[in-house]
């Protein structure tokens, strides 16, 4: 007979479960229900966790319901097994020149302490990254949190590419928001979470969203929706802001790509189109990495309202904590990708920025006066794609009155530069399954955003953690040997846009 306990509003029960093999050893799991707003759902105990994958929040955006904003899912009657991922969104594989994935991809996964305190634990939301048209939740590991920290993680899928960020407000009244379907997107799951963490003993008064790269900027434009109110109580923005938030005019030069790629005219025929030919053209029109800045969130008046700094200064989440950062050469990553960044000119960095591109390529030919062309590069293009924009948003939102955490990630090992996501194994460590990090390093960054989701003041090395300003510029710096800095000067060029790329009417 099944074992039934009461856990807070959600009615859990413990079965018995099937017998797996691990490290050639025969032990039996044991399966975990809940219930939740819509049903029961039953996950698995792994590790040292319980964990629910493939768990929907929101109606599969099918059908007519397809380039609209996110449903609240139906109630199911029977109990839902959720122990093996769900679908990733629709997205172009450039390895094998076709799509994968689907549009029924709105789930999450919760990975829960098995044995924990009965206080309600704080909760970490994962939003991944991939230039907002590649990647999943189960990315990283729910375990580096779960396992040892007393915190539940939980991952997120989210509508991608043009799925997730086509403009269509021209078309129609109910497509008004489609150009914010992927936010909207992780906004509902962070409803979901506020409505039913607490069956999984989680404080939804204690959740943090966590987001890098595209991630991050997600991150960010979910903290300038006024859609977000009263979901989340902290930030983590690893390597992004609110420079993804694209002007209408841009997202439908972007649509006409796609449009004159597909041979159709009309933007309403998207709408009926198979998936695969809209990812397939998406694949096209993006051109490899350079299309990072193609597809994200837009200026529709609804779901983002306005100029994102401005919303902060106006409308903004005071009492709030953000811990946010970059890498040390952002850069590197993507120069890698598309080695003409080396040597930049007009072409290529149209091809990035759109029609901000003269503002790099004056920057880089006055940086040339004192450095060699790839350093120039490299310098030059690691501030105008993230680090001018992380610090335009941590000195908007201290000038608030939230505490900011600022960083910068510099370890270099084995002559590896710290580019573009390289901290990410320090975050996510899992000391039995990491590989090739500094251990030491690693188990210091963990630690340091552990207590930060924990709300506690954070120290690393026995150095407590400053608040960041714009008169204190302290930015802690995670190398060998980890320390505070104070920087003299933050790389700005004030004419230049919020948004990263930008495009004009005749491009």
């Amino acid at each position: 007979m099944a074992h039934f306990t009461k856990k807070r509003s959600g009615l859990k029960t413990i079965l018995p479960g099937i017998l797996f093999l691990t490290f050639n050893c025969c032990s039996i799991a044991q399966t975990t229900v809940v219930k939740i707003s819509a049903g029961y759902i039953k996950g698995i105990t792994e590790d040292q966790s319980i964990v629910f994958r493939g768990v929907p929040y929101a109606q599969p955006p099918v059908g007519d319901l397809r380039f609209k904003a996110p449903q609240s899912h139906l109630p199911w009657a029977d109990t839902l097994s959720c122990i093996k991922f769900g679908n990733i969104a629709a997205q172009y594989d450039g390895g094998q020149k076709k799509m994968i994935g689907s549009e029924d991809c709105l789930t999450l996964n919760v990975y829960e302490p098995a044995n924990h305190a009965s206080e309600k634990m704080p909760v970490i939301v994962w939003i991944h990254g991939g230039g907002m048209t590649n990647g999943s939740g189960r990315g990283e590991n729910g375990h580096a949190f779960s396992d040892n920290d007393g915190i539940i993680a939980i991952t997120i899928n989210y509508r991608l590419g043009a799925m997730g960020f086509t403009y269509l407000g021209d078309v129609g009244k109910q497509y008004a928001t489609s150009g914010n379907n992927g936010l909207q997107d992780c906004i509902m799951a962070l409803k979901w979470i506020k409505d039913n963490i607490s069956a999984f003993g989680g404080d939804p008064s204690r959740v943090t969203v966590m987001g890098q790269s595209a991630g991050a900027k997600l991150v960010s434009a979910v903290s300038v929706s006024p859609e977000s109110k009263g979901l989340f109580k902290q930030l983590v923005i690893e390597s992004g802001g609110v420079q993804c938030i694209r002007d209408s005019g841009t997202a439908k030069l972007i649509r006409k790509r796609m449009l004159d790629t597909l041979g159709i005219s009309n933007a309403a025929d998207l709408v009926n189109l198979p998936t695969e030919k809209i990812i397939e053209a998406q694949g096209k029109v993006l051109s490899g990495a350079q299309g990072t800045n193609y597809f994200g969130p837009v200026d529709d008046g609804m779901v983002i309202t306005g100029d994102p700094y401005q919303y902060i200064n106006q409308h903004g989440n005071p009492k709030i904590r953000i811990l946010m950062g970059t890498t040390k050469y952002e850069s590197l990553l993507f120069m890698k990708f598309d080695p003409r960044l080396y040597h930049p000119d007009s072409v290529v960095l149209k091809g990035w920025f759109g029609n901000n591109y003269p503002y790099i390529l004056s920057s880089y030919k006055q940086a040339l006066n004192h450095n060699t062309a790839d350093t120039a590069a490299i310098k030059v293009l690691t501030q105008y794609m993230y680090q001018m924009h992380s610090y335009r948003l941590a000195e908007e939102l201290a000038q608030d009155g939230n505490e900011v955490l600022m960083y910068r990630f510099d370890y270099t090992k084995d002559g590896t530069a710290a580019t573009h996501a390289q901290e990410l194994p320090y975050v996510w460590y899992l000391p039995q399954k990491a590989k090739q990090v500094d251990s030491v390093l690693a188990a210091q960054v963990h630690s340091a955003w552990v207590s930060f989701i924990k709300g506690e003041n954070v120290q690393v090395a026995n150095q407590a953690w400053p608040n960041y300003n714009s008169t204190s510029r302290q930015v802690f710096i995670f190398d060998q040997t980890p320390y505070i800095k104070n920087l003299n000067h933050v790389y700005n060029d004030p004419s230049f846009p919020s948004a990263c790329f930008v495009l004009k009417q005749n491009n």
